[in-house]
């Protein structure tokens, strides 16, 4: 596979699904109004973006068929194709030259200056980079770890990076401040979709994401060494970011945006500052939404639902398919997708995956003649399938995080809907047997519909 983001922009144009915009942008608000209007269709390549010489794109990876075209498998494998990964990691390798190190900006006297990075919403406090994959080491082991945070431009050299206490860069960050020291860090941009996504993977510390990258990409990653931090970088990237983060430089942020499209006031974020800035020629600067957007919560949903799978999947072998739905906010409800449940299996395979993903806080369990993806369906299934008094389950005061818009002192309320057949159901005269033509009948056409 082609790993770098030029390839990824070739292949959109192939597909159809990159739209130029022409007339000159500004960065804040009008850019991210672009792309809230626009996240239906194409990517958005803004040519011009006022400010600067770069130039920005947005939604690339707003719609599961385009995810699954750039990462080379069919819409209907898609799952599989990152379930599997989970279990055939691919290990990365390093090449000595790349071109996100044509140019190199040392000690940047004003980052706003180099990168358009938007101001996204009202009430927010700054400009953000919101698609840059941090890249930073374990002070005590030496083990590499990749995940997505917000990073607001704090002027000049500055930034404030926004990480949730349990999230394992915040916990790396902590650990080399009770060592006296700073973290070093690097942050991508404009990456391959594997790269994003493999860095969204729910992993464990010390766990190797750029592994799962390798696995999404079927070959190794390359990796590029950064210049002035000791780290590695994709190869493929456009923009790359060195520096360090001080867990001890408490930095206020104030109100930000969450998935569920919400403000929310988390306190203070981690200090640092950018000491390199390395990028193409002909840079591109690549952005996410925030907020309550398509591309943020599918990429975040792609990977909670691999991970969820394969992990209901070691337990109940039934289970054929979680998946985290976009009204769910690509983060709070899950449909889980079994084989012939046997009784009480449903209810384990919802009160394991609320275990496993401490997000979920509506869980619906349907049978494999059901397409998750298709909401008519789900809704069949509960009106066909599910009893309320026998297969409804709440569970309050329950642990939830601290992102749930409706929490109380982290604690909320968590139901699943059990919609499958009994044992005994769909035999000849019961009202789950589903009325249709014979199966092949039903095959023959369907292999020949376009015939008719």
């Amino acid at each position: 596979m082609e790993q770098s983001f030029r390839a990824v922009l070739s292949r959109l144009e192939e597909l159809g699904d990159l739209y130029a915009v022409k007339r000159e942008v500004d960065p804040r608000f009008e850019l991210g109004a672009v792309l809230s209007l626009r996240e239906d269709g194409p990517a958005q390549l803004f040519e011009k973006v006022a400010g600067s010489d770069l130039r920005a794109i947005g939604n690339i990876m707003s719609t599961r068929p385009r995810v699954a075209a750039l990462l080379g498998c069919s819409h209907e494998t898609l799952h599989e194709r990152i379930r599997a990964v989970l279990d055939t990691p691919v290990g990365s390798r390093i090449v000595e030259t790349s071109p996100v190190q044509e140019v190199v900006h040392r000690e940047p006297t004003e980052l706003a200056d180099i990168l358009p990075v938007p101001t996204w919403f009202e009430h927010e406090s700054g400009a953000y980079i919101t698609a840059g994959v941090i890249v930073a080491r374990d002070p005590e082991t030496g083990r590499r770890n990749v995940s997505i945070a917000r990073i607001r431009l704090d002027g000049g050299r500055r930034v404030m990076v926004g990480i949730a206490k349990n999230h394992h860069l915040n916990i790396l960050a902590e650990k080399a401040a009770a060592l006296g020291q700073k973290l070093p860090i690097a942050v991508a941009i404009g990456n391959h979709p594997a790269v994003l996504l493999g860095s969204q993977m729910y992993l464990g510390l010390g766990d190797d994401e750029y592994d799962i990258v390798g696995g999404l990409m079927g070959e190794p990653l390359d990796l590029v060494r950064c210049l002035t931090v000791p780290l590695e970088v994709p190869a493929g990237a456009e923009i790359v970011l060195e520096g360090e983060i001080d867990a001890r430089d408490p930095v206020e942020e104030g109100a930000v945006s969450e998935f569920h499209g919400f403000y929310v006031h988390y306190g203070p974020g981690t200090g640092g500052q950018i000491n390199c800035v390395t990028h193409r020629r002909d840079a591109i600067y690549q952005a996410i939404l925030p907020g309550f957007a398509r591309e943020h919560c599918l990429l975040g949903a792609l990977a909670i639902e691999a991970v969820c799978c394969q992990a209901l999947q070691r337990m109940i072998p039934s289970v054929r398919r979680v998946l985290v739905t976009d009204g769910g906010m690509g983060r709070l409800h899950a449909i889980v997708v079994m084989h012939r449940p046997r009784l009480g299996e449903g209810k384990r395979a919802a009160i394991l995956a609320m275990g496993q993903i401490n997000l979920f806080k509506k869980v619906i369990v349907v049978e494999d003649d059901i397409d998750p993806e298709d909401p008519v369906q789900v809704e069949w299934s509960l009106a066909a399938r599910f009893r309320a008094d026998e297969d409804l389950l709440v569970l309050p005061g329950m642990k939830a995080d601290r992102c749930d818009p409706v929490h109380r002192d982290l604690t909320v309320a968590k139901i699943a809907m059990i919609a499958c057949t009994r044992p005994g159901d769909g035999q000849r005269g019961s009202l789950s047997e589903f009325a249709r033509a014979p199966q092949g009948v039903l095959d023959r056409v369907r292999g020949a519909l376009a015939d008719y």
